[in-house]
């Protein structure tokens, strides 16, 4: 064990993540890889289990969660924001429309990057500012690769459907009329890390008198390209 950090219970939940570094564990092997009581383990790993820091694979058991995959990517936002500038201007000024780069946070999704349509009727969303995960492309997008139990959690209180989502996955990207907001429609794709898992949502946003009821049939391309360049980016 690493020299105390004076707070016992921490102590011992670091113990457990280090020793799931090393693979799957039954709780035996978690006792026998930690030295803490049976009883210590299995409360200690419940518990993080509680917090998505610790998971189950298909023989039950435990392993590093999709928490700590979450907190990595968060890490790495500084990464993409400093990237995210230069292509959503690009994308902003290929199209015509806002361009935003959402990630999620909690039960929410989170503008971390925009590009402001310089003239006209414009959908404006302020850097910084939270919207639902309720309705919209980037909802969707972010919501569309999730663990199976998380997505239909999601889906319990949002406008589209488990059909909606894996229409996205198919052809890798989304597109929204009047889920958000009445009047905006809007296309989005995903955004990924190193690993593959999708970390953000890039897009656009504007009326549904420009941007037509078939959204993606327009800007599709365009968004896929400015997704596919933040991923470049966040590889390197």
């Amino acid at each position: 064990m690493d020299k105390s950090s004076g707070v016992g219970v921490l102590d011992k939940a670091a113990v457990v993540l280090g020793a799931l570094e090393a693979g799957p564990m039954t709780l035996a092997g978690l006792v026998t890889a930690t030295g803490l009581a049976r009883p210590t383990a299995h409360r200690l790993a419940v518990a993080l289990e509680h917090h998505r820091l610790v998971g189950r694979d298909l023989q039950g058991r435990f392993v590093l969660g999709p928490r700590l995959g979450e907190l990595a990517a968060a890490a790495g936002e500084d990464r993409l924001v400093a990237v995210a500038g230069p292509v959503l201007t690009q994308l902003q000024e290929s199209t015509g429309e806002s361009a935003q780069l959402y990630r999620r946070q909690g039960e929410d999704r989170v503008c971390v990057a925009a590009a402001e349509r310089p003239y006209g009727l414009r959908d404006t969303i302020p850097i910084g500012a939270t919207l639902s995960m309720q309705g919209g492309s980037a909802a969707q997008v972010l919501l569309a690769w999730e663990e199976p139990e998380r997505m239909h959690h999601g889906l319990r209180e949002a406008v589209f459907t488990a059909t909606a989502l894996a229409a996205v996955r198919r052809r890798g990207w989304a597109q929204s009329v009047g889920e958000r907001e009445p009047g905006v429609a809007s296309v989005s794709a995903p955004v990924r890390g190193p690993g593959g898992r999708v970390v953000a949502a890039v897009g656009v946003s504007g009326p549904i008198e420009r941007l037509t009821r078939q959204p993606g049939r327009v800007h599709a391309p365009a968004v896929v390209a400015a997704a596919a360049r933040l991923t470049e980016a966040l590889g390197r």
